[in-house]
């Protein structure tokens, strides 16, 4: 039991006091006015106690009730797990190993650049084009393929066929810019387009030169001919 319900309960029985006590005055009064009359007194009335056992403080015993618990049944857990099939590090399947750098293909490569190569020193120029040109169709991640394509421009340079060999050099610029090619490729492009009566386009290859690679031999050689680029010589 709370305080509060304590002293709620102890309030309750203040009032039954006052109230047994009020009783008891006016039966004793009217006891003796009936006295007075002549009259037997009537039965006094049962008063009510609100003290058990004489105790003016105790509180009536409390019972104690024990409740049982409800036996209900648990809820049902969903315990469904999706199953995802292993990958395929963990199956029994026997596995590929990844491809190994094919040395034998390196070989080959390095043949064909070579062969290319021996071309165009000996002279046959349009043999050693063609053969390059094989070179960088069959290998264009090749470490080599840049020089390639250079060496084919230039030898369609010394043939004077500037509007093909300018195509090779623009392929160097275009697909291999950090290859050790692409200064000389673009050096030879700009003097490609002044040949082909391009001077603007000749002019902003060595403007480009000059800002993108400055301190570099092939910058010097771009500076030169922008001085001398007015003068209309190629």
């Amino acid at each position: 039991m709370t305080r509060v319900e304590h002293a709620e309960l102890l309030s309750s029985v203040r009032a039954l006091r006052a109230e047994n006590a009020r009783l008891e005055s006016r039966l004793e009064k009217l006891e003796a006015g009936r006295m007075l009359g002549g009259q037997s007194a009537a039965p006094r009335p049962t008063v009510l106690s609100a003290s058990p056992q004489g105790s003016s403080d105790a509180l009536p015993p409390l019972a104690v009730v024990k409740l049982k618990p409800k036996r209900e049944a648990a809820p049902k857990l969903d315990t469904s797990v999706e199953v995802a099939e292993p990958v395929a590090l963990y199956t029994d399947e026997p596995q590929r190993a990844a491809p190994l750098p094919d040395e034998t293909d390196d070989a080959v490569a390095e043949g064909q650049f070579d062969a290319g190569a021996n071309q165009l020193k000996t002279g046959n120029l349009e043999g050693g084009v063609d053969a390059m040109r094989r070179f960088v169709t069959d290998w264009p991640r090749h470490p080599r393929a840049d020089n390639a394509l250079y060496l084919a421009g230039v030898a369609l340079h010394v043939q004077r066929e500037f509007e093909q060999a300018a195509g090779f050099f623009a392929q160097v610029v275009a697909q291999y810019p950090a290859g050790d090619a692409v200064l000389d490729s673009m050096l030879k492009l700009a003097d490609c387009r002044a040949r082909l009566n391009r001077p603007r386009e000749a002019r902003a290859t060595w403007e480009k030169i000059v800002a993108n690679y400055p301190g570099t031999a092939a910058a010097t050689q771009a500076l030169a001919r922008l001085s001398n680029s007015s003068s209309g010589s190629p």
